[in-house]
């Protein structure tokens, strides 16, 4: 009997002690991931006019976005893209996809030099949160981010390309809409100053 015991002790201690270090990182990392901020801003600026928003410049009127509504990275109320207050430039992207990648800092310098005179906004397409959230810190990216699980933005603007950067008026009209690839900052410059009359230093 007491051989048993013996045999049984060391047995027992060890199938305790294997679950309690299981358990512990486990709960760690569950506490890490509710801890950890998210880079974007929050979405509620989103529908308020740039303090010194730009008159829409003359020529052709393009068409309202969409109504479609998309959920906020940081969460908080989803917003109906036809109360997005222009002038704004929206970058669609994904973690997986290149171009996307090479051009974000660019629109992330764009939401500085043009703060209050335009909005840039993010929408993370076809993703997975944790990748957008490792993208987002990587590159410094501060600017509101939108949600678009599926490809919905892009199916209602009928354009199937990543990345794609969409220029809104202050009337909240599309008045261009380019896939040509990775943008730079002179080239996001020179879009700015032709379809939304900002001026930007590039």
């Amino acid at each position: 009997m007491n051989r048993l015991a013996y045999l049984l002790v060391p047995l027992l201690l060890a199938v305790a002690g294997c679950t309690t270090s299981e358990e512990r990182p486990a709960g760690r990392a569950a506490a890490t991931r509710a801890e950890r901020p998210s880079p974007f801003a929050d979405c509620a600026t989103l529908t308020t006019p740039p303090a010194s928003a730009t008159p829409v410049p003359s020529g052709k009127q393009g068409d309202p976005l969409p109504e479609l509504t998309l959920a906020c990275f940081t969460g908080g109320a989803p917003v109906l893209l036809r109360d997005v207050q222009g002038p704004a430039v929206i970058n669609v992207w994904a973690s997986w996809c290149p171009p996307c990648r090479k051009e974000l800092p660019a629109f992330q310098r764009l939401s500085e030099r043009a703060a209050g005179r335009l909005q840039v906004i993010g929408v993370n397409s076809q993703d997975s949160r944790g990748a957008a959230q490792s993208i987002g810190e990587d590159f410094g990216v501060r600017f509101p981010m939108l949600v678009d699980q599926g490809d919905a933005f892009e199916r209602a603007l009928e354009r199937k390309a990543f990345p794609l950067t969409v220029l809104v008026d202050a009337d909240g009209r599309i008045r261009h809409t380019d896939s040509t690839g990775a943008l730079d900052d002179a080239r996001l410059a020179e879009l700015v100053r032709e379809h939304l009359g900002v001026e930007v230093r590039s």
